[in-house]
């Protein structure tokens, strides 16, 4: 998705202006303040770093010769606290060698003094464009739409510990969507160019997960060939993404711990330990401090990833994300099944109050299936309530207006449908919809028939029921 820079407001921008001059410190912050940003100041790097205590910055202009603490020693600290805040350096003493150290320490730009205005205003811009885009909370990642008060707050917390590189707890029921928010979690952090690896805990076997986690050597044990590094060696100072952590055996817990306090792995079948370097992200839909309690789960080992925890609402206590989200499954469902250019179908009124009094016991996640299924049994037409299929009582009225559409059809035309045409030709209707949905889907993978059935949000093994039953040969779209 392509961002509209012009609906950035980078009055928005929290801005920090340090100098030791106050008459240099008052002239940035007027030519500041013709872009609508309302900036703050620091007289020294003491200052500005005590100004870190209290909120966190977007940019900091700062100069370079400073009594006490240099512009280069603020930067270094700066980036220690807050990694994400951009720095610009101001400077009537620069040279080359200075500002390649200052670039290389994470500054986003340097300046010489006498600086232009507009040069200054063009650089605030530029940065303030890119700092806001990275701050997005409508949309994260494939579905984090949030229009909800309680889903906003949640976010806020995210944006908030994303650039430190401590563990966090992503605590909610299942289908919520903690791999979407683990997945924010990693893309605002300062290591976001680096690998993301999610592993589902509860999908492998302690010994499978040792392997995958710790990696193995070459005959460790029967199938390994070769030498393998696990998952933690892999990211290479990136993310590890463990849903489902508490249903790790109480033995495979404690290597886990081990790993966390050392930053040190020992693949299976190996004699010796692996320096690694990674971002932990936990997620659990159950109660861990509960399993504590009872001794099912180690309380060094809770303590140790919950540093922060994230809580996600169910979707039930956040009503105003249900439409929104229902728009957006509906407009990616429409690009998959009818094509980029072709325009979403509506929702008619009955089937939005019926969206928005569900329950939702299966969270976002159910929400995207039923908009799938609402997209293939209304053929890409008006989407009614009875196409949500939510109980059974839609199917019935289905039943009933197709054969109301069989009357309708016998009274306007001179040769009547039987009902058993009328049936046969919506089955057709239907068939020629899904193989279509998941043509789309298998060319979009190129053939791959796990990342397709991920993107149409079923398991692998109803993604294959279905090509089996269609007749369709993902081998054409490899």
């Amino acid at each position: 998705m392509s961002l509209d820079r012009s609906k950035l407001d980078i009055s928005q921008l929290r801005v920090l202006i340090v100098d030791d001059e106050a008459d240099l410190r008052l002239g940035l912050m007027r030519l500041v303040e013709t872009l609508g940003i309302k900036a703050q100041q620091a007289a020294d790097g003491r200052e500005a770093l005590a100004a870190f205590d209290q909120q966190e910055w977007d940019l900091v202009l700062t100069d370079l010769m400073m009594p006490g603490m240099t512009g280069a020693e603020l930067l270094v600290e700066i980036k220690k606290v807050q990694p994400q805040t951009a720095v610009v350096l101001l400077t009537g003493f620069g040279s080359v060698q200075t500002a390649v150290q200052c670039l290389q320490d994470g500054a986003s730009h340097f300046l010489t003094k006498p600086f232009d205005n507009q040069d200054v205003l063009n650089i605030i811009q530029r940065l303030g464009c890119q700092l806001l885009a990275r701050r997005q909370p409508r949309e994260v990642g494939v579905a984090m739409v949030a229009e909800d008060p309680a889903t906003q707050r949640m976010l806020d917390l995210v944006r908030q510990v994303a650039p430190r590189q401590v563990p966090v707890l992503v605590e909610g029921e299942s289908g919520t969507g903690k791999e979407v928010v683990a997945r924010a979690l990693h893309r605002w952090s300062s290591v976001s160019e680096a690998k993301f690896v999610a592993v589902n805990c509860a999908a492998v076997s302690d010994t499978l997960l040792e392997s995958e986690l710790f990696g193995h050597v070459r005959g460790a044990f029967t199938g390994a060939d070769r030498d393998r590094s696990g998952v933690f060696a892999e990211v290479q100072g990136g993310t590890v993404f463990l849903d489902e952590v508490a249903s790790m055996s109480p033995a495979f817990q404690g290597k886990l711990l081990r790993v966390l306090q050392e930053k040190v792995v020992r693949p299976v079948g190996a004699d010796r330990d692996i320096q690694v370097n990674f971002r932990l992200i936990a997620a659990t839909n159950r109660d861990l401090e509960e399993l504590v309690a009872k001794g099912e789960f180690r309380e060094d080992l809770y303590f140790r990833l919950r540093v922060v925890p994230v809580y996600i609402p169910p979707l039930r206590e956040r009503q105003h994300d249900i439409l929104p989200l229902a728009l957006h499954f509906l407009l990616r469902e429409t690009k998959v099944c009818l094509g980029s250019d072709a325009p979403p179908p509506e929702f008619a009124a009955e089937t939005i109050e019926r969206l928005m009094q569900h329950a939702w016991p299966g969270n976002v996640r159910e929400l995207e299936n039923c908009i799938m299924r609402a997209m293939i049994v209304s053929g890409g037409q008006r989407i009614l309530s009875h196409h949500l299929g939510l109980d059974e009582s839609g199917w019935r009225q289905e039943k009933q207006e197709s054969a109301a559409g069989d009357e309708a059809i016998g009274s306007n035309q001179t040769s009547q449908i039987e009902s058993d045409d009328y049936a046969e030709a919506k089955r057709q209707t239907v068939e020629r919809f899904q193989r279509e949905f998941v043509e789309r889907a298998l060319e979009h993978s190129h053939g791959n028939v796990s990342q397709a059935a991920m993107d149409c949000g079923l398991t692998r093994a109803a993604f294959q029921k279905i090509l089996r039953q269609l007749g369709v040969d993902r081998g054409s779209f490899s």
